[in-house]
């Protein structure tokens, strides 16, 4: 939860205290040198936030409440807006509470929190604005180059292999959990990364090595290898609930701080988190298109018994596909936790059917299809965010999946197939 108080000159309220109330937590907070203020939430619920009106700045006065009731969901970040004003008459009584007509950002104070969401729910028109635009753009990037890691490996393993893979979602969790454990250990977040990345490679190599190359010697139907890995997912939700509940688990207990450049506010950790994922997707692409690696994969995609004939190790190609995938997926997850300011044992399933938009979308079996497809997801749920209530930006995304398929039902990248 958070969000930023300015004066009635659009200065930042510095030092203002706020209290957090709610489902068993009470905490309390002041704002920062940008009038920025956080609180930590590990429960959804409703919850209440109060300004100390008498930490104001001179002359400045809470305009309509001084308080605030805030409902916040899981994997969201939520906001409560307190403007100001310097008009005494227009000052909040002491008996004003829960969320006024004048939740949102006005001249008199605003809220340029990433992510933000009010009090309540914002009507679906008259909500525009460039500000606004720029700001959601800017996170629809940042989830889109987020979802880009995980939605590569899905598709390589589609591709190589012809597997729809549910389990993969859970690989984004437990890359996130992970680093939450090494955290305990080293207390620095890049070494933690660093271990995740190496141990979420390992556990794809034995993953293959152990489940799914015996499944294809088997001759398994990709079906059923599908409903192996719905249990596999299901397995390890369930052991990711047993051994660390459902609470939030937090890889930087430290207080997020932000950043505003050209306008756009985002957390350091969003920064750094859209740097390494362009990093990598960059890193990715240049393997695939350059390497002898990345020859060798496309040619299994595109026809697996060719390239068995011309040499190439097909098994192999294979088992590099899943510790690639499954390293990157890792690494999402990480990136998400840092974003989101914490990970769950179900956090890579509620990203799970936008992994497979993305893939889909952007041409299934194809990794710059993949790329290209999770950018403009990530963009279109969080531009939808302006005109929607946030609960249906998820299904603007996949109506602009189902537009696009009915017009180029290959995706984006993807090859027109001739069937019988």
């Amino acid at each position: 939860m958070q969000g930023i108080i300015k004066t009635s000159t659009g200065d930042p309220a510095v030092d203002v205290e706020l209290a957090l109330s709610g489902k068993g937590a009470k905490e309390q907070t002041t704002t920062d040198e940008n009038g920025r203020w956080v609180f930590p939430v590990a429960q959804a619920g409703e919850y209440t936030v109060t300004v100390n009106t008498d930490t104001l700045p001179e002359g400045q006065f809470a305009k309509s409440t001084a308080t605030r009731d805030v409902t916040v969901a899981l994997f969201e970040s939520a906001s409560a807006l307190f403007p100001l004003t310097d008009d005494p008459a227009a000052a909040a009584t002491p008996d004003t509470g829960g969320a006024g007509a004048d939740g949102g950002a006005g001249a008199d104070g605003g809220d340029t929190a990433e992510e933000a969401k009010p009090a309540t729910k914002p009507s679906a028109s008259g909500s525009f604005s460039w500000p606004r635009f720029w700001q959601q753009a800017a996170s629809g990037l940042r989830m889109g180059l987020l979802l880009a890691l995980g939605a590569v490996g899905l598709s390589l393993v589609f591709g190589t292999t012809g597997l729809s893979n549910f389990a993969h979602a859970e690989m984004i969790s437990m890359g996130g959990i992970l680093a939450f454990l090494a955290m305990q250990f080293t207390g620095n977040i890049w070494i933690s990364g660093a271990l995740v990345v190496v141990v979420m490679a390992a556990f794809g190599w034995f993953q293959d090595a152990v489940l799914w190359k015996p499944l294809r010697k088997k001759r398994l139907s990709l079906t059923q290898m599908m409903i192996v890995s719905i249990g596999l997912s299901i397995v390890l939700q369930n052991v990711f609930q047993f051994f660390f509940g459902a609470s939030i688990l937090r890889i930087d207990p430290s207080t997020p701080k932000t950043v505003t450049l050209l306008g756009v506010t985002l957390t350091v950790q969003s920064y750094v988190a859209m740097g390494i994922a362009l990093v990598a997707i960059i890193a990715v692409a240049l393997v695939m298109k350059y390497t002898r690696f990345g020859r060798a994969t496309r040619a299994v995609a595109d026809n697996r018994p060719l390239a068995e004939a011309s040499g190439i190790d097909v098994d192999r190609v294979i088992r590099s596909v899943w510790t690639v995938g499954v390293a990157l997926a890792g690494l999402s997850g990480v990136l998400l936790g840092l974003v989101l300011n914490g990970i769950a044992w179900n956090t890579g399933w509620h990203y799970l059917l936008l992994l497979f938009a993305a893939v889909i979308l952007g041409g299934i079996g194809t990794t710059f299809g993949a790329i290209v497809g999770a950018l403009i997801i990530g963009l279109v749920i969080e531009l939808a965010n302006i005109w929607l209530p946030g609960d249906l930006k998820h299904a603007a995304a996949l109506l602009i999946l189902i537009v696009v398929l009915l017009v180029r039902p290959q995706g984006l990248f993807g090859r027109k197939e001739r069937i019988g």
